[in-house]
């Protein structure tokens, strides 16, 4: 028998014997260099045991999880690089542009006065902490607001009334303000069959930021409103 064909035979029985020990196709080709067709080829009338079969079945959901942590992980570290990128970009703020920003927010969060019921007060009203931040900034730096001139209001579910202390600590940190003024707290009925995702120690409810005697400089908010619109739209 030529060496080429002895070989050849050799190479089949170690990858049957292999792959009757419940070896996948990837381990065999390790250790058997054969084109992986050839390989289907030799084993396709070899049986696997049912724990072998559930080891290969383990071995490929692993595979499958690695593989969704590499990509998700990397979809992670691209978001983070464009974020930073973009963060850069920003640089510093002027006194003109954080008005901008301010104005821009009420637009998007603020109550409006209406027509039929004037003499609304400037109140904004969210729940990231980040917008709460930015707009308390604008309030006192850019519009000069006192912070005795401000009312805050704390609108949460009813199912976290035994998380209030922690509550409370949260927006005290995020408005630089005193515990004392977060008395004014609202409860709404939470649904049993609920999909929210905002629940349970980390979840902090809504916050309301009032001036107090402010319905003039709400209209004055709502002239700037109509004067970036007039500019931009």
């Amino acid at each position: 028998m030529p060496v080429v064909q002895l070989n050849y035979k050799l190479l089949k029985e170690k990858a049957i014997n292999l792959r009757k020990q419940g070896l996948s196709y990837s381990e065999i080709l390790k250790k058997v260099p054969v084109a992986k067709s050839t390989l289907s080829l030799w084993l396709r009338s070899v049986g696997l045991s049912k724990r072998q079969k559930q080891r290969l079945t383990e071995r490929k959901l692993a595979s499958i999880k690695r593989g969704w942590i590499k990509w998700h992980q990397q979809r992670i570290d691209l978001m983070n690089k464009i974020k930073n990128a973009a963060k850069s970009e920003v640089g510093g703020l002027s006194k003109r542009e954080l008005w901008l920003v301010g104005v821009s927010l009420y637009w998007a969060e603020g109550t409006k006065e209406k027509k039929h019921n004037p003499g609304q007060n400037v109140c904004f009203s969210n729940s990231d902490p980040r917008m709460i931040k930015i707009f308390l900034k604008w309030l006192k730096e850019i519009i000069k607001i006192e912070e005795s001139d401000i009312k805050y209001e704390i609108y949460i579910h009813e199912n976290s009334k035994n998380n209030l202390k922690n509550v409370i600590n949260y927006w005290t940190q995020i408005t630089n303000s005193n515990p004392v003024n977060f008395k004014y707290i609202y409860f709404k009925k939470s649904k049993i069959n609920t999909k929210r995702k905002n629940i349970g120690n980390k979840y902090y409810g809504l916050l309301r930021i009032i001036v107090r005697k402010s319905t003039n400089l709400n209209r004055k908010i709502s002239g700037w409103i109509e004067g970036i619109h007039s500019i931009a739209g």
